[in-house]
């Protein structure tokens, strides 16, 4: 079992949060697969401030993703803790704070992974929202910003003593981006460094890779975040390997065993999130959103090419079923 401040989450898993991804229809998709912690889109606590209503529906979650943490990013300590307070009442079971965002335009603004430059502003943010908050701050990081910067083993350090609950490490720089090779080392170096816990991410692709990073870091969970776009079963294939190495403990509720994506269950589950996507964003909106679900869906398969040029006319559930009805089966 994993253990944040007072958050028991039974399944060492997490999926990351993701930008245009990680909605609560995906969320709960991957929930049922197996995936033990959720952790909302990334959202501006500034957005949150001043009202944007594009805010809204990325703070919305349901009881059934518990535990799932609400993610902020920031860079002014004050306002970040207000916001934390603010949206203490809210269904989360955690609050995280996002300093390992590499885009330009949250970097420039001294936000996400620009944090890993400033110590001292790292501490302020924490002290200040763990200070203003009684549910865990837990906070996301990279390796550092730069290959000439590998800091994150003294950023969890600060984080730790400033009140911080736990400590994702992306064994990646912001340099690097999405690129090469995570390095599992820098993981291992964290976990030495603090007593908090320490989930793992990057190149976590499958059970196989995720039970090889908790044994060669010493990590106390795992984090997805790419490798689940399209692909919400992994989660299935992780929970299994996890309970098989001993990762997982107890009377644990066991999601479905998938042993084979097969084409047929890709179509049922493009059809299954597009109509949850609809239900909870409208069909307009959907329709547009699912374009790239749906190239992660069929990467890979025969005739992709034709099928991502086809959804890129659809505009409702129909015409994607109309779509899949002579496709993928």
């Amino acid at each position: 079992m994993l253990k944040i401040g007072n958050v028991n989450i039974d399944v060492p898993v997490a999926l990351a949060p993701m930008a245009g991804v990680t909605d609560l229809p995906f969320r709960l998709i991957c929930k049922e697969f197996g995936c033990g912690m959720t952790v909302t889109e990334l959202i501006s606590a500034k957005a949150i401030l001043y009202k944007n209503k594009n805010t809204n529906i990325l703070l919305e979650t349901d009881k059934k993703e518990y535990p799932a943490a609400l993610q902020l990013f920031g860079s002014d300590p004050d306002i970040m803790a207000d916001i934390a307070k603010a949206c203490e009442e809210r269904d989360f079971a955690m609050i995280d704070i996002n300093m390992g965002c590499p885009v330009p335009k949250v970097v420039n603004n001294g936000e996400g992974s620009a944090l890993l430059k400033d110590s001292s502003l790292v501490e302020q943010i924490v002290s200040k929202m763990a200070k203003a908050v009684k549910k865990p701050v837990t906070v996301k990081i990279r390796s550092g910003f730069s290959k000439e910067c590998i800091n994150a083993p003294e950023i969890a350090r600060i984080c730790e003593a400033s009140g911080a609950k736990a400590v994702t490490v992306h064994a990646r720089t912001r340099e690097q981006y999405y690129s090469g090779e995570a390095d599992w080392q820098v993981i291992a170096d964290v976990k030495k460094a603090v007593k908090i816990p320490v989930i793992g991410n990057g190149d976590i692709k499958d059970g196989e890779s995720a039970v090889r990073c908790i044994k060669e870091t010493g990590c106390d969970g795992v984090m997805i975040g790419r490798a689940s776009r399209g692909n919400p079963w992994i989660f299935s294939d992780v929970f299994y390997a996890l309970k098989e190495a001993g990762f997982i403990e107890g009377n644990v509720p066991e999601p479905p065993k998938v042993l084979e994506v097969t084409p047929g269950m890709k179509k049922d589950m493009i059809l299954r999130h597009m109509r949850e996507l609809t239900d909870f964003k409208g069909e307009y909106t959907a329709a547009r959103e699912m374009r790239k679900h749906f190239g992660w869906y069929t990467a890979g398969m025969n005739h992709a090419t034709e099928l991502r040029r086809k959804i890129n006319d659809c505009e409702s559930v129909k015409d994607l079923e109309d779509i899949l009805k002579s496709s993928l089966v």
